[in-house]
């Protein structure tokens, strides 16, 4: 199972949450991580944020990343999302 926590976050208050789950085996951890980001932007009716440099290194040291304004082409409510695997199945 992969599964992965995300967060909106506004002024340091929590406002939507969601936990979206992977149970795909054919899948690399890459597509799950983007299928998942794709899930949450759903979810949350959000367009999907850009990947900078900044979050693919902390993504890759901590397998979480924030995504704020800079991330996203339109204007957004909330201050950052907030992007943590928090389990992951190794084979």
């Amino acid at each position: 199972m992969f599964r992965v926590w995300g967060k909106l976050i506004k002024d340091n208050h929590l406002l939507k949450d969601t936990v979206i789950c992977i149970d795909d085996p054919a899948l690399t951890r890459t597509k799950k991580v983007y299928k998942a980001l794709d899930d949450i932007c759903y979810e949350f009716d959000l367009s999907r944020p850009v990947w900078l440099k900044l979050n693919q290194e902390d993504f890759i040291k901590h397998a979480r990343t924030r995504f704020t304004s800079d991330n996203f082409i339109e204007a957004i409510e909330f201050d950052h999302l907030d992007f943590q695997v928090i389990e992951e199945d190794y084979i």
